[in-house]
């Protein structure tokens, strides 16, 4: 694998070697994920290699308990990928989840921090969590584990989110991390929470920022995300909404605008 990969990186330009990991979410078939990643990789132009890190759904909204324990199977194939991705020549690698997806990656980063292995940790060059179907508390001592999160962190969110809140009805859990009400829940940690609740229309609304033609085109500017938010008095710069400052958390509430589009 890590041959092939290396074979691929080749043929991009130095500065494009990145690979992004793409963890797919509940209710995902293998297909399905493959067509997701592929799909997220054109509309947004992603410069670097993309792989996608299949785990095992029942693929059947019904079958929530199956997902939930086969994200727990999943975390040591998705720790022995990031292992071989990390030896190979990719100058960075970004993990980016989906939903229970979260659950997978958040606990293979606590186990590489718990078992010392700080080389392929140091590798991990970003995280992005979409709607993350994660408790907060859960979430809280994963971060705890882990120590330091890989910079730039970010989780994006929409309090619109239909299948996390029915989620939290079936487990009684209503503090799921991908719909929080206050971002001060999480200011202990340094990441940027991106509330896109704006754009969430119509259906479950669990997969908002990958389907708004604006909000691909803000996912496709990550790389650079974190000098748009670095204007000062509170301005986002070129990107459209309040920007907010929350001891070491940073949410951003995003506003459509026609520019966007």
């Amino acid at each position: 694998m890590r041959e092939a990969l290396n074979r691929e990186l080749a043929t991009k330009k130095p500065e494009n070697r990145d690979v992004i990991i793409f963890v797919h979410g509940f209710n995902t078939r293998f297909g399905d994920g493959i067509y997701r990643i592929a799909q997220m990789g054109h509309d947004l132009n992603l410069p670097g290699v993309v792989v996608t890190y299949a785990w095992p759904s029942a693929g059947n909204p019904l079958n929530y308990a199956y997902d939930r324990d086969s994200a727990l199977f999943a975390r040591d194939g998705l720790h022995r990928l990031l292992e071989d991705v990390s030896r190979s020549n990719a100058n960075n690698v970004i993990l980016v989840a989906h939903s229970l997806g979260s659950m997978v990656t958040m606990e293979t980063l606590r186990g590489l921090s718990l078992s010392g292995n700080t080389r392929t940790l140091n590798r991990i060059g970003g995280v992005v969590l979409m709607s993350p179907d994660l408790d907060l508390d859960v979430f809280k001592s994963q971060a705890d584990a882990i120590g330091d999160l890989p910079d730039p962190f970010y989780i994006f969110s929409s309090k619109k989110d239909r299948a996390l809140r029915l989620i939290e009805r079936l487990t009684g859990q209503n503090n799921r991390l991908g719909r929080l009400e206050d971002v001060a829940q999480i200011a202990e940690y340094d990441i940027t929470y991106i509330d896109v609740t704006a754009y969430s229309e119509g259906g479950t609304n669990h997969f908002a920022a990958a389907k708004s033609p604006a909000l691909l085109k803000l996912l496709g500017q990550i790389p650079g995300l974190e000098s748009a938010l670095s204007g000062d008095g509170g301005r986002t710069g070129l990107l459209p909404g309040t920007l907010l400052t929350v001891q070491n958390a940073t949410e951003l509430i995003l506003s459509p605008v026609t520019s966007l589009q």
